[in-house]
């Protein structure tokens, strides 16, 4: 009786032991619940394939930080957001996927693929691959959609100046906000890059020299604060480690923000005027901005180039002595040459700047305080060939452009022999640079409402040649 009785209570007795051996075994197998949580979350994070090296978080993992992967769990980040840009994330890296493709069809049989009629085709000498080039505007118009953060109010963030020498940083701002620009994506997920909208001209006016601050850390802070929390409220930032988002300025302070925390900003695009390769500016991801001294009240600019028979002057400069090259050029040249007219001041009662840039053959650009000069937009404004002057200066679109075709370049330890080099340049070198220049004013154009090709386009194109270049291991287009 005893035995029957133990062969039909065996099942109650053993199967909740069985049941609890094997919830033990899957715990050693799959460690404790909280890194089981972890893993989960790494799987779940919708990471763009950035090639850059990506640092392990965008900001420290820890319990009051939402970028830390517990966290996402948690619900600071629900399952469902990031299922949600995971597959946004895929559809993005498809379309990128058939504009590289396309762009390789054109460079193959030197023809161009576009659904509508093109009113501008780049061929050409200055040109390093106009074919290439042609082909990844008409994919850029067609495609490329940009997600500007609402986050923050003016004047720090959504505005920026207007004129005058740092202007283009707030003409960027104004283009890519303004209602109907056709590059803003309707909504976050269906963006192939992220804008972060602050100016950094107006944080150094309304918040650095009101108070006459010993240092810039306030200035650091204020930008990456913003980052912060648009880090904190969207999962974009951490989906790509920043790879995919892009700032703009053309402040002389700008490069600070991001070099304050490689950790954070190791993979952000920077679109800067100050493109210094000597202090950390990287072309392979960041964007030489071209330095434009916006007119007071209007963006056109007066072409005062004179037909080249009339360009009487060999090479003109006029500017203060703001950093070491212009002191060299200065201390070299002024004032001395009727060839080479170099002054710090014009002299009174005589012809303007522009009259007498335009005038000249070949402009002088040395770098001023920073590396860009403003010169330069100008020179090619009026037809003049810009001669560089400068240390580690990454020039803008040189993606696309071969500078070498429509200026000339000078070695700071030869500005004593600029009159000679120039001079020694042939007839017929120069009117191959001066036809040179002439092709690429329309990409040192700015308009409002922005242009195919012009200067606003030129930029949003660096920045879509970055954004090709992220995925898919890094395919150089």
């Amino acid at each position: 009786m005893s035995g029957s009785s133990s062969v039909e209570d065996g099942p109650f007795v053993w199967f909740p032991a069985l049941v609890l051996c094997l919830f033990m075994v899957l715990c050693l197998c799959l460690g404790p619940f909280s890194l089981f949580n972890a893993g989960l979350a790494r799987r779940l994070v919708p990471y763009r394939h950035a090639t850059l090296t990506p640092s392990t978080s965008s900001l420290p993992d820890g319990p009051d930080n939402p970028s830390s992967n517990l966290n996402m769990v948690a619900g600071l980040v629900t399952p469902h957001e990031l299922t949600k840009v995971k597959s946004s994330s895929d559809r993005i890296e498809e379309d990128l996927a058939e504009a590289r493709a396309m762009i390789r069809e054109a460079i193959r049989t030197r023809n161009y693929t576009s659904d509508r009629d093109e009113v501008f085709v780049p061929r050409g000498r200055v040109y390093r691959n106009p074919y290439a080039f042609h082909q990844s505007h008409i994919e850029m118009i067609k495609r490329f959609k940009i997600w500007t953060y609402r986050e923050g109010e003016r004047p720090l963030v959504h505005n920026g100046p207007m004129k005058d020498i740092y202007g283009i940083e707030g003409q960027f701002i104004g283009e890519i906000e303004s209602p109907g620009c056709p590059f803003s994506a309707p909504t976050p997920d269906e963006a192939h890059a992220f804008f972060i909208p602050v100016s950094i001209t107006n944080i150094v006016q309304y918040i650095y020299e009101p108070y006459m601050m010993s240092n810039k850390s306030k200035i650091i802070h204020t930008f990456s604060d913003y980052v912060k929390v648009v880090a904190d409220k969207h999962p974009y930032w951490r989906g790509s480690n920043g790879a995919d988002h892009f700032m703009v300025s053309c402040h002389d302070w700008a490069p600070l923000v991001s070099e304050a925390d490689p950790n954070m900003f190791g993979n952000f695009i920077r679109v800067l005027c100050n493109a210094n390769k000597t202090e950390g500016f990287d072309p392979r991801r960041d964007v030489p901005l071209p330095e434009f001294k916006v007119p007071p009240r209007t963006i056109d600019v007066v072409d005062t180039g004179r037909p080249l028979d009339e360009r009487n002057i060999l090479a003109f400069f006029a500017g203060g002595a703001h950093g070491y090259i212009r002191k060299l050029v200065l201390n070299q040249w002024k004032d001395r040459d009727d060839d080479v007219q170099v002054h710090e001041y014009l002299p009174p009662g005589g012809e303007g700047y522009m009259q007498l840039m335009g005038r000249a053959r070949f402009c002088l650009c040395p770098s001023g305080y920073e590396v860009a000069s403003p010169r330069i937009v100008e020179a090619i404004g009026v037809g003049c060939i810009p001669v560089i002057i400068s240390d580690g200066y990454a020039l803008p679109f040189e993606d696309v452009l071969d500078w070498a075709k429509f200026s000339v370049r000078i070695h700071v330890g030869r500005i004593r022999d600029i009159k000679t080099i120039l001079q020694a340049i042939p007839r017929e070198k120069y009117l191959r640079l001066q036809k040179g220049v002439m092709a690429v004013k329309r990409h040192f154009t700015l308009n409002r409402p922005a242009k195919p090709y012009d200067m606003f386009h030129m930029v949003l194109h660096s920045i879509w040649l970055r954004r090709l270049n992220v995925g898919l291991g890094g395919l150089q287009v």
